[in-house]
């Protein structure tokens, strides 16, 4: 038996790497400081698995923004607008790779960044590959050879990582049309197989092949795709052993196909999916093969100590039909989605750090399953009991429970998912009530947090400045910003949210049932790092969590400021969930506590509440076949959310980064007033969908990427919104950013506003024109 986890997050204990690479794209520091800090964490990565006593330990799962993206490098399916970067000796590799990720805008060049989207359903997003139909491939990365000979060198039982060809083509968009880009396979392949006859040569003995699309529902084409890439690779390296990871949900699906494919180890995911996943595996034809089994018992995506009563439950069974040697132990997926170490949290009580494991505990438990299902020692059978311990005090633990908020949640009525009136009523009555202009522009919520404002949290945190003190500060900051969208001509204001860390911790801080931690960083894009709650109990709102600086804000002006609150399924999806009751309860209870907060905020006098659901579609689950419960309780969740308000109260609703079409009929469903959506990337072809729904309701196409720090010309914006009106009936459009503006500058944020502002007021009179 065997131990391996499929990958370790790589943003560092502290947020090292973040750091790093934001002080180079800041021209602090060069890119031997950088190569310096990332080998550093790579070392500390391999020896802390080692350490812990894992077997194999994965190489080429460090990335310096995302493992999508490495591999495009790797493969040099470099679109056509950076290969003049490619040939320019100014600019390194690295400086490619990060002008794909976030455009490049310079006296030389001004090329936008390749489109971004979600990693199947979790808060991770990866740069989307571009195919075109005469693409061609070519080695172009050294990355994967050289990690897996910098580990070699510290004495690292290494196993690389590699994306498998055919789901980095399913990943991947064509962008023109007339052919399939699963038809480029073959000069994929070829490019793989240089690359892993290179490792063979260094001396690699397994490559895991990271296959995630096993997972989902596969057209025929597809499931040919993967058997050609594990037949060819196979066939082309007979004394090499892959890994065929799949992670995120169950694999019954492909079960035949899987059945059929070569390779010495399958690895399945037992923390989702189908419970009967194991057994159906062992009754199969796979019994009979001599593929070992990779068993994902520790959870990759979730923070809760692993039961081990449970886990060694499913070990024994899997030894019993395949015998020890063909059964491995391992994490469900990628430890990339959980913080690196519970040992860094020194202000969580013991309780609640008794039930925790992050991505350091996570290996020493997939490394004591191994050794409980093998050769135990006195001290692993000490520490079995005192896991059992754990997990039993957590279920009989009163801090977890509240009747009043269970009874509350199991008396929702139908009345409470519905406005007074359908959309078509409340457009006339807002339209009169609100006076706004044709494409009124607004931003998403956020405005740069400056260092400054951040200094002042973290001293306010400490105790180093007073309430009062911090109050006055932000008020001032408020004030500022209030003034700019009134200089720079925005219709509907926001207050800037500078009181707030992020759009969920902020209120996770105000609800009973959460938790946070110091340094539970996770990584969501590139240097972006989000540090979710911890939701542990039932959920409940005890005071106001908006309403003070959003009246503070529509005090300081004659326009309109919109609330702005974080949705319940968004809340849900980017905590750590509990996993004693269903997800839906908690969204449930959650969507009570935002209720309450919108009822108040509309007693208040603000007219306007944006509840921002960026996740809906990140929680869609993998299988078809259950999309239609979750959709059905998530969309309910939102509309209890929203519904407590007046006819005359606009409700916005924010979503970023999804694909729409599978989910569109629940978005109208959703009834929100105004939706606001990206776009600019995609260069408004996400509003295909829209239009061919005959979307009923408002919506605000994203007109810059606020992902990247390029800033747009007007004509740009100016085009991309006479691309929305051919898909948007002009009385339904808004104009805004495709996201919120936390995370840049405010030079940049201030000239892309004018733009937009400007771009505009073009279309404004051009339309005057017309009439």
């Amino acid at each position: 038996m065997k131990s391996h986890v499929l990958g370790y997050p790589r943003v560092g204990a502290k947020r090292e790497l973040k750091k790093a690479i934001e002080n180079y794209w800041g021209k602090n520091s060069n890119q031997e400081a950088l190569e310096l800090i990332a080998a550093e964490i790579r070392k500390q990565n391999w020896k802390k698995q080692q350490n812990a006593g894992i077997d194999f330990i994965p190489v080429n799962d460090f990335s310096f923004y995302d493992q999508v993206l490495d591999t495009t490098l790797l493969v040099g399916a470099v679109p056509e607008r950076y290969q003049a970067l490619l040939n320019n000796q100014n600019l390194s590799e690295l400086d490619v790779y990060f002008a794909m990720a976030r455009g490049l805008q310079t006296e030389d060049y001004d090329i936008t960044a390749m489109e971004m989207t979600k990693w199947f359903d979790t808060n991770y997003h990866y740069i989307v590959p571009e195919f075109v139909k005469n693409q061609t491939f070519k080695n172009l990365s050294k990355k994967v050879i050289n990690e897996y000979k910098e580990a070699v060198a510290l004495g690292i039982n290494a196993k690389p990582v590699l994306i498998s060809p055919a789901s980095y083509l399913l990943l991947g968009k064509e962008k023109e049309a007339g052919f399939d880009k699963l038809d480029l396979l073959d000069g994929l392949l070829e490019v793989y197989k240089q690359v892993i006859a290179e490792l063979e040569n260094l001396g690699a003995t397994y490559i895991q092949i990271d296959e995630p699309f096993l997972a989902l529902n596969l057209k025929d084409k597809e499931q040919f795709t993967i058997q050609k890439t594990h037949q060819f690779l196979n066939k082309e390296f007979p004394n090499l052993k892959f890994i065929t990871a799949t992670y995120f949900d169950d694999v019954l699906d492909n079960l035949e196909l899987i059945n059929q494919l070569p390779g010495a180890v399958l690895h399945i995911d037992l923390t989702r999916g189908d419970e009967t996943q194991l057994l159906k595996i062992l009754q199969s034809e796979f019994k009979n093969q001599s593929k070992v089994l990779s068993l994902g018992l520790v959870d990759g995506r979730n923070i809760w100590k692993n039961d081990f009563t449970k886990s060694i439950a499913q070990i024994n069974k899997a030894k019993e039909v395949l015998g020890t040697d063909r059964v491995w132990v391992a994490s469900s997926s990628s430890l990339l989605h959980v913080p690196v170490d519970l040992e860094s949290e020194e202000k969580l009580d013991d309780e609640l750090k008794s039930w925790l494991s992050f991505a350091a505990q996570k290996l020493d438990e997939v490394v004591l399953l191994k050794t409980l299902s093998t050769h135990p020692t006195h001290a692993d059978l000490l520490a079995f009991e005192n896991n059992k311990k754990d997990i039993q005090e957590r279920r009989a633990s009163g801090r977890i429970h509240k009747f009043h908020v269970k009874n509350r949640e199991s008396f929702i009525e139908d009345k409470d998912l519905h406005r007074n009136s359908a959309f078509a009523t409340r457009k006339i009555i807002q339209t009169k009530a609100l006076q706004l202009p044709l494409y009124p522009t607004t931003t998403i919520g956020s405005f740069p947090q400056t260092p400054e404002v951040r200094s002042w949290r973290a001293k306010h945190k400490k105790g180093l400045i007073s309430n009062q003190e911090y109050n006055t500060l932000l008020e001032q900051e408020t004030k500022e910003s209030i003034e700019f969208q009134e200089q720079v001509g925005l219709d509907v204001l926001v207050h800037g949210e500078f009181e707030r860390n992020d759009m969920v911790e902020y209120f996770g801080e105000q609800l009973e049932g959460f938790a946070f931690t110091q340094f539970g960083w996770v990584q969501s894009y590139g240097t972006r790092c989000v540090k979710p709650p911890i939701i542990f109990g039932d959920v409940e709102r005890l005071n106001p969590m908006t309403l003070e600086w959003t009246v503070f804000a529509q005090s300081l002006t004659n326009k309109y400021v919109k609330g702005m609150l974080t949705g319940p399924v968004t809340i849900l999806q980017w905590s750590f969930v509990r996993d004693d009751q269903p997800r839906k309860t908690t969204c449930n209870q959650i969507a009570l506590a935002i209720r309450d907060e919108v009822v108040d905020l509309e007693k208040a006098g603000i007219k306007i509440i944006q509840i921002d659901e960026p996740a809906i579609r990140e929680g869609l689950p993998l299988k078809q076949a259950q999309w239609n419960d979750y959709l059905t309780w998530a969309v309910n969740a939102f509309k209890l959310s929203a519904s407590g308000v007046n006819d005359e109260t606009q409700i916005h609703t924010h979503m970023c980064y999804s694909e729409f079409n599978d989910i569109i009929k629940a978005i109208a469903d959703m009834d929100a007033d105004v939706i606001t959506i990206e776009c600019s990337r995609s260069q408004m072809e996400l509003l295909d969908v829209f239009a061919e729904f005959n979307y009923p309701n408002e919506i605000g196409p994203g007109v810059y990427d606020i992902h990247s720090p390029r800033v747009p010309s007007t004509q740009e914006v100016v085009d991309l919104i006479e691309k929305a009106e051919k898909y948007i009936p002009k009385e339904n459009i808004w104009i805004n950013p495709d996201c919120g503006l936390k995370t840049r500058k405010w030079p940049e944020t201030k000239k892309a506003l004018e733009v937009m502002v400007n771009a505009t007021q073009q279309i404004r009179e051009k339309v005057e024109v017309s009439c």
